[in-house]
């Protein structure tokens, strides 16, 4: 339908005899024709009959009988006239058309679109020139030719080829044989460029807000300016405006978002959320940044949201900043400061502001050493904890004595250097002071090969020892302040680091030594890795005296960590982490993950995490405005039953926990076209659903229904629940509530049914 952008007519004798047609019209490009009879007259008129074709540029038009004048350059073609470009097709039979200009008109046109698999018909097609259609009484689909499962039917459609904009009037689509929407226009298209119009409307529920209905409109502004207007619709609550504006320039860009949910008819407020995202580029070397966010009340995000990732915010980031990068140095200068959404059952600490904080690193290569300098000055302001100014310089120097492809060893000294001067709210009475320390750490390792044979496959199998030392003498710091500092949890890469802390605030005393060793199995055919073996333990050579947490065993050996991950075979793969204690001689933690997913559209996933009562743990992290820790996308509402303490910054801590979780997720094909989808997060100490999601997907040709049950914690002994019934008809509207966000963020390996591959773009209609 949208090819007589130029036809082309080609014309070859029915002996096969193929010769051009004088090209008198304003297009240079020859004509051919071909047929089984060719006749034409002094008039320049020319013929064909039986099996005719006219061929000119990458167009072809087929027809019983075609007559062409090659004076004005008329066409007329009757009898199953089909008109085919790069494989998209027209057909109808009575076709006029004026090879210069390009007007003219097609009969009971009937259309395929090779882009996107979309096909129609009309009682006429008008063509005004190279570039703009109006199909008259016309359908749409993209279900195949057998099977007409949804049709869009207009009384008009105007396509402008120059603009790429389809416009449908007076527009209804059918499911079934059941009208589903309809508009008086809808404007999409014709490529992937952005074009003003209504977005997909989102039908839900949920029991916060109770039955909602968003029609977002999205507008235009220009090619680097847009607009999208999202009136919600909640039964509960009344209406909600949400607005989002994007720009983009050469030299910045940035989007603003405001949602005002005037005279909420539960709380009896106005409800507001207003972010602000922009980057500049201000030249030499010199950029800006500023990410600011800010809502109306504590409950906003409870009550008005139904992600979880969004209902667990609890410190909203409110930072500027410019930053200089010069290529051996950066610096970046910022204020930052976050509203704390607080829940009056689990409050929690505020985090400190940084007004300002400025930062700044150097390295430099000299002499076959790397020098590195960083330096930071931070004030911190608090409303109720001791205020202070702290500033640190840390140059450090580095030399790698061995460096071959199998070998390597490395010192590292570093002199850290912190200042100190406290401000208001200083009830301790802490005094101003300052720590010197030096730190050096010793990095040695190797890498051994050989090739192996297991399993009738063979494989290159590696060996990678490696030793890590660092001392850093004992200095007391309880009479330092604690701003943004806290004690690391043991792990393969705290392990392998010159401070057991978080932050500046402590600089842990060490004499201790690591010792770990890797070994791989990579295919040799494929270079992957099949298996990761890991094994680590840190021995003390004195007791560490500095701690923020409370040491559970005071041995000169840490606890022993294992790891081991891999693929099994190309659809199994599983991750595996196990610390042990030798002292308590017990099991203190692990991790199990496992994934089979053997073809697009089929995974399955089995997490399991243990932490020991008796860990101590220290969780570093996010915690919630329901007083609930978010870790890795995972809300966790206590740790074990025990309530979370703040050890400044978003870092805390329990006295004594455990943890007992299972995550189950998947998305497997059931009978027939069924799909079924789902997610269940379940703690065994809390005994309750951390977070669930249960849903059917039904994929037709060229439509899919989705149908998802999500429930999950927002708060102390608060949970939320929606529902998303969503209908997609492939290539032109989504009626319903999205669930796609969600199910991508709870099922790691979820594939869209009736995505197209990035090969095959079509066009999407609004």
């Amino acid at each position: 339908m949208f090819t007589l952008l130029c036809v082309f007519a080609h014309s070859v004798a029915a002996e096969a005899l193929r010769a051009p047609v004088a090209a008198e019209s304003e297009s240079e490009e020859p004509v051919f024709v071909e047929a089984d009879n060719l006749t034409g007259d002094k008039k320049n008129q020319m013929e064909a009959t039986g099996n005719a074709i006219l061929l000119k540029s990458d167009q072809t038009i087929r027809a019983d009988r075609l007559l062409y004048d090659q004076e004005t350059a008329d066409l007329d073609g009757t009898g199953s006239v089909v008109v085919e470009q790069r494989g998209s097709t027209m057909s109808g039979p009575h076709l006029e058309l004026n090879l210069d200009t390009h007007a003219g008109f097609m009969e009971k046109p009937v259309f395929f679109l090779k882009e996107n698999d979309g096909r129609g018909k009309g009682d006429m097609l008008h063509i005004q020139d190279q570039q703009h259609y109006t199909l008259d009484n016309g359908t749409y689909t993209t279900c195949p030719a057998d099977r007409e499962d949804w049709l869009m039917k207009m009384s008009s459609l105007e396509i402008d080829r120059e603009a790429q904009v389809g416009v449908a009037r007076h527009a209804w689509v059918e499911f079934k044989g059941v009208p589903i929407l309809y508009s008086p226009w809808m404007d999409f298209p014709l490529n992937n460029r952005n074009k003003s119009g209504f977005l997909s409307p989102v039908i839900g529920s949920t029991t916060k807000g109770g039955a909602e209905l968003t029609v977002p409109y999205y507008l235009s502004l220009a090619p680097n300016y847009d607009l999208t207007l999202s009136p919600r619709i909640m039964s509960k609550r009344g209406v909600m405006l949400g607005n989002q504006f994007r720009y983009l320039q050469p030299q910045y860009r940035g989007e603003v978002n405001l949602d005002v949910l005037p005279g909420d008819a539960i709380t009896q407020t106005n409800r507001t959320r207003f972010g602000l995202k922009h980057d500049q580029a201000l030249g030499g070397g010199f950029s800006g940044q500023i990410n600011f966010n800010r809502v109306s009340d504590n409950a906003y995000y409870r009550d008005l949201s139904s992600e979880m990732s969004v209902t667990s915010k609890i410190n909203l980031l409110q930072d500027a900043s410019v930053s200089y990068g010069g290529g051996w140095w950066s610096s970046t200068a910022r204020v930052q400061r976050y509203q704390t959404l607080q829940d009056p059952l689990a409050p929690v600490g505020e985090p400190y502001a940084r007004l300002p904080q400025v930062n700044v690193n150097a390295a430099q290569k000299y002499a076959g050493a790397n020098f590195a300098l960083m330096g930071e000055y931070v004030s911190f302001t608090h409303t109720t904890a001791v205020n202070g100014q702290r500033m640190v310089v840390a140059p450090s120097v580095s030399v790698p004595l061995l460096r071959t492809p199998g070998y390597y060893v490395t010192p590292k000294f570093t002199l850290h250097s912190t200042s100190y001067a406290m401000g208001s709210n200083n009830t301790t009475l802490l005094p101003d002071a300052s720590r010197v320390l030096p730190l050096f750490s010793l990095d040695s390792g190797a890498v051994f090969e050989r090739d192996i044979n297991l399993f009738g496959k063979g494989y290159l199998n590696t060996l990678e020892p490696r030793a890590y030392y660092v001392f850093v003498p004992y200095q007391n710091q309880d009479k330092l302040p604690v701003f943004d500092s806290a004690q690391a949890p043991f792990s393969f890469v705290q392990m392998f680091t010159e401070n057991r802390f978080f932050g500046n605030d402590r600089i842990g005393d060490a004499n201790q030594l690591t010792l770990a060793v890797v070994s791989r199995f990579l295919g040799q055919d494929d270079g992957a890795e099949n298996l990761k073996l890991t094994v680590g333990e840190r021995f003390s050579l004195s007791a560490p005296q500095v701690n923020l947490v409370a040491p559970t065993t005071t041995t000169n050996k840490s606890d022993i960590l294992l790891a081991a991950s891999g693929r099994l075979n190309a659809a199994l793969s599983f991750d595996t982490e196990l610390q042990y204690s030798p002292a308590l001689a017990r099991i203190q933690h692990y991790n199990v993950m496992a994934r089979y997913r053997p073809e697009a559209g089929k995974v399955l996933n089995l997490g399991y995490r243990f932490v020991s009562d008796s860990l101590g743990a220290l969780i570093p992290g996010a915690v919630t405005a329901t007083g609930s820790m978010v870790i890795n996308g995972v809300v966790y509402p206590t740790f074990g039953g025990v309530p979370y303490t703040t050890l400044g910054g978003n870092n805390y801590s329990v006295a004594s926990a455990g943890l007992r979780q299972i995550n189950v997720s998947g998305q497997w094909p059931l009978s027939g076209r069924w799909h079924a989808v789902g997610q269940w997060n379940y703690s065994y100490l809390d005994q309750r659903l951390l977070s669930g999601v249960a849903g059917l997907e039904y994929e037709q040709s060229c439509w899919m229904l989705r149908l998802v049950a999500h429930s999950f914690t927002v708060g102390t002994q608060q949970t939320s629940t929606g529902i998303f019934v969503q209908l997609e008809l492939n290539e032109l509207v989504k009626v319903g509530s999205d669930p796609l966000v969600l199910l991508k963020q709870s099922v790691p390996g979820y594939k869209k049914l009736n995505e197209k591959p990035a090969s095959q773009p079509g066009a999407v209609l609004r």
